[in-house]
Order: structure tokens, then C-alpha cells, then sequence
């Protein structure tokens, strides 16, 4: 399965994950090309080389009437220049400040040179920002007065994504949790706080959490984006990578300010499974079946029985559950439950899976169900046990002679 694995522990605009996007594709003088031929009014897209922290990536440089849009980190005693984002407007653009509202942006959108799926998924993600400003501001939607730069630049950035991730065509996007900075940060009201409330309101859902930084790295159409491309929130699967993009940003922090993009694939199923375990003394063997039994139809994936030789020399019993990360809440009750422990031991593994299907096999007994594994370079196949059963008993002879007469 192809996969793409976004890291936003240094910050996420939108303009950062266009430019790791941008590092992934086969050929980027083309892909830049592309994207301003996309025809966005007064937009201009150029990559150049930067270096945070010694990382070696791609600045993406978006210019709206031959400007690039700046925002502004309010320190109590330095300042740095920050990524633009589109909601913090600045007097340095102030001839072009035509307020515009949705009709206005929906338009801008009808015209773009792409295709009618990119138009599709830039309006989705970029109605997740209107109703977060909407929201933040506390004004209906088609009352929002969008600053005409910030907008083409918020349009910019994501339409760049649009266009990019369609190129790269995967199968499943997985964010980690998200770093959004904090502090506060001038915009044209005033001073906000870090993460600025349209941001806040996206990232409703999503794992956050702030450290190392003053200053806002998430932003709300960074947020926007990775909300809408995101299949899921978590750590890196096990996955084997084939390509990986840095994408900086302007400023500089004492972090690398660097969205991080990793393309590869989980083809080979790997997933995470959970193990609990417990020791039991005082325990019968019924008690024991039983409670294997109850913890099995609570939704364990396996329960199994060690005999152990416990303190004081007492024999006994370590239960052991796996389990899926969903169902651990449901496992730990059973346990508690159905056996006499007073505490149970969990670990977290990797775990290394093959793919598994099920076909129909037409045989003279009709028909016969078979597992087929494959994955990791191995295919291997075998008949349901319960078919094979069913037809040994109606013609009452072995399971080996089912097997022979159907091979």
C-alpha cells in the first residue's frame, strides 16, 4: 500500500508541506511549472534550496503581486520573521487590499487551469478555513471579508497540495500529531494567542501539542490541509521508504523549522498489536477455560495460558491477551473480570503480518472456502478447517481423505 507519512513536529504551513511535497515528485522544474500554469491571478510559485539546522530542503517562495506575504511573532524581547499565512494581513500590501468575500474566491477557483477533481478537493479544504475563520470571528460565512492577498496566498498553498498529492496518487496519508507552537502573534486585529483560534477550531479531532517553540507553526491553512488529507493521526507505521522531502519554512528557530514528508510503502502489512499479561495462583482449571472463553468473545485477537512457577515456588499461571490499541480498554475489564488478578503488564509490538484473502475452490464436495497468505516474497494457502469438517462428517470419512480427494 502506498503510503504517505507527514511529520509536523517543526511546524506546518502550508506553504512548508507544498515544498516537501514538492522534493518527492520525479521531476520538480516540471511540477513548478505545472503549478503556475494552474492560473491563480497574480500568483507566482518558485522553489529554492534552504538549510534549517543543517537540513538541506525546499523553501517554496509564493509570491502574490510580486510579494511574498510575511507574518509577525510577538516576543517580549526579539522578533522573527515568520511563514506567510493568510490570515494575518499586513500595510505593507496595502494597494492591493480589495476585501473579498466567498463569491469573490469561488470565482478565482472556477477559472484555475486543473483538472475538476484538484478544483473539487481545493474548494473542500478551503471551506474548512472559511468556517474557522468563520467561527474564530463569529460572522456567517458569506459575510467573512478574506483579504484579497492572504487569500490568493491560502489559495495558493492549497491548491499547490491539490495538485501534488494527485500526482503522488497514495492510498493512505498518516499525520503524526501536531506541533502548533505558542506564545502569540500579531494580525490585523490585534494580538492573538498561538494556536490563532481559526487553527485552534481545525485541529478540533486531531492530536496537538506544543513544546520548544515561541511562535505559531501550525497554521490554519497548514492545519486545513493536513485535516483534510489525513487518513489517520498517529506515529510512523512500519512502512519501507522509498522517498523523503523537507519542506522550510522562513523563519528561524533554534528547531529546524521543517514539515517532513515520507513517501514508501506498508505493502507487507505491519501493524502495532497490544500484549497484556497477568499472573494468576489461585485459579482452577475450569475458572481458567472460562475466562479464555469470555476474554476471547470480548474482542481479543488471541488469549493463551502459560504455567509458571511463581514466588514461594507456587505453581501458577500467566494469562497472556492480544489485543488490538482499540480494544485494550474492553480487555482490561475482562481480565479484571473474569480472573483474580490485581494487575495486568502491558507492552506495545511491532507487528509483521501477511495479506490474507479468502477464495471459493470448486471441488466435488462443492464448494470449499481457502486462506491464501501472501507478502514478504511467500504465498501460502490453506483450506478452511471448518469446510473440511463439515464435509469429512457428511460423507464420514478423515479430514486427510477430504484433503486427498480434493487436491
Amino acid at each position: 500500500m502506498k503510503t504517505l507519512y507527514i511529520e509536523c513536529n517543526m511546524g506546518a504551513a502550508g506553504d512548508m508541506l507544498t515544498a516537501a511535497l514538492l522534493e518527492l515528485q520525479d521531476n520538480k522544474e516540471e511540477a513548478v511549472k505545472k503549478l503556475n500554469e494552474m492560473g491563480i491571478p497574480g500568483v507566482e510559485y518558485q522553489a529554492e534550496e534552504s538549510a534549517k539546522c543543517g537540513i538541506v530542503g525546499t523553501h517554496m517562495v509564493v509570491k502574490v503581486h510580486g510579494h511574498e506575504e510575511e507574518s509577525h511573532d510577538v516576543h517580549h524581547h526579539h522578533h522573527h520573521d515568520h511563514d506567510h499565512d493568510h490570515h494575518h494581513d499586513h500595510d505593507h500590501h496595502g494597494h492591493h487590499h480589495s476585501h473579498n468575500n466567498l463569491h469573490g474566491i469561488w470565482h478565482i477557483l472556477e477559472h484555475m487551469n486543473v483538472d475538476e477533481s484538484i478544483r473539487q478537493k481545493v474548494m473542500e479544504t478551503y471551506m474548512l478555513i472559511a468556517e474557522a475563520e468563520s467561527h474564530a470571528h463569529g460572522a456567517p460565512i458569506d459575510q467573512i471579508h478574506f483579504h484579497e492577498v492572504g487569500e490568493l496566498d491560502a489559495i495558493a498553498d492549497v491548491a499547490a497540495v491539490a495538485y501534488l498529492m494527485e500526482q503522488l496518487n497514495v492510498d493512505r496519508v498518516v499525520v503524526s500529531p501536531i506541533n502548533t507552537g505558542k506564545g502569540q502573534v500579531k494580525c490585523a486585529h490585534g494580538i492573538i494567542p498561538v494556536p490563532a483560534p481559526a487553527t485552534a477550531h481545525i485541529l478540533q479531532g486531531a492530536p496537538t501539542y506544543s513544546n520548544f517553540v515561541d511562535g505559531e507553526l501550525c497554521t490554519p491553512t497548514g492545519a486545513a490541509l493536513l485535516k483534510y488529507y489525513a487518513n489517520e493521526f498517529g506515529n510512523m507505521p512500519v512502512m519501507t521508504t522509498e522517498k523523503v522531502g523537507y519542506g522550510m519554512g522562513k523563519k528561524d528557530f533554534e528547531v529546524a523549522n521543517c514539515v517532513r514528508v515520507m513517501l514508501g510503502n506498508t505493502e507487507d502489512a505491519a501493524d502495532t498489536v497490544i500484549e497484556l499479561n497477568c499472573n494468576v495462583d489461585d485459579m482452577t482449571g475450569e475458572e481458567l477455560g472460562f475466562a479464555t472463553e469470555e476474554i476471547l468473545a470480548a474482542g481479543a485477537r488471541e488469549v493463551f495460558i502459560t504455567p509458571v512457577i511463581m514466588k514461594k515456588s507456587r505453581p501458577g499461571h500467566m494469562i497472556t491477551v492480544i489485543c488490538s490499541r482499540d480494544s485494550k480498554e474492553d480487555m482490561v475489564r475482562a481480565i479484571f473480570k473474569h480472573t483474580t488478578t490485581i494487575g495486568i503488564r502491558e507492552t506495545e509490538h511491532p507487528r509483521y503480518v501477511l495479506r490474507r484473502s479468502i477464495e471459493e475452490v470448486g471441488t466435488e464436495f462443492g464448494s470449499i472456502r481457502r486462506k491464501v497468505s501472501s507478502g514478504y516474497g511467500i504465498t501460502r494457502s490453506k483450506y478452511e478447517y471448518e469446510d473440511l469438517a463439515r464435509v469429512a462428517r457428511e460423507n464420514g470419512i478423515s479430514i486427510e481423505e477430504v484433503k486427498n480427494r480434493i487436491k
